[in-house]
C-alpha cells in the first residue's frame, strides 16, 4: 500500500528531525553533565547543581565538577572540581574500590558546600 510507505517515510523523517534537535540541546546545554539537581528542601539557595564528568579518550585522567545551575545567581557557590587518574580507584586486577571513589566525591561535595569564612 502506497499510504504505508509514505507514512513510514514521514515517521522516519520526524524521528531524524527530533533526534537532531535532542542532540543539539544535549551538545549546547548539557555538555558533560551527568546530573542536574533542584535546590535542597529548606535550603537558602535558590539554585540547583550541575554535576559534570569528563574522561577523554586514551586518557586516564577523570574530571568531576560541581557548579551551580545558575552561576549568575547571588546564591550560587563557586565551582569545584577534581582531576585524578582513574588508576587511583582500581586494584591491579581492575576492580573498582568504590570506597576510595566515594571518598573523593564526598570531599568534592564538602568543598562545594563549604562557606568561605570572613576575614577579621
Amino acid at each position: 500500500n502506497e499510504c504505508n510507505h509514505v507514512c513510514l517515510i514521514l515517521d522516519s523523517g520526524k524521528y531524524i528531525v527530533f533526534n537532531v534537535i535532542l542532540q543539539l540541546v544535549s551538545y549546547t546545554k548539557e555538555k558533560n553533565a551527568i546530573m542536574f539537581t533542584y535546590p535542597p528542601p529548606g535550603s537558602v539557595t535558590s539554585t540547583g547543581l550541575v554535576v559534570s564528568s569528563k574522561l577523554l579518550r586514551f586518557s586516564d585522567l577523570y574530571t568531576l565538577s560541581i557548579v551551580s545551575a545558575d552561576p549568575k545567581s547571588i546564591s550560587a557557590g563557586r565551582p569545584v572540581e577534581f582531576t585524578k587518574s582513574v588508576t587511583q580507584w582500581f586494584t591491579k586486577d581492575g576492580v573498582l574500590v568504590e570506597g576510595l571513589f566515594w571518598k573523593d566525591v564526598g570531599a568534592l561535595i564538602d568543598d562545594y558546600a563549604a562557606v568561605p569564612k570572613k576575614k577579621k
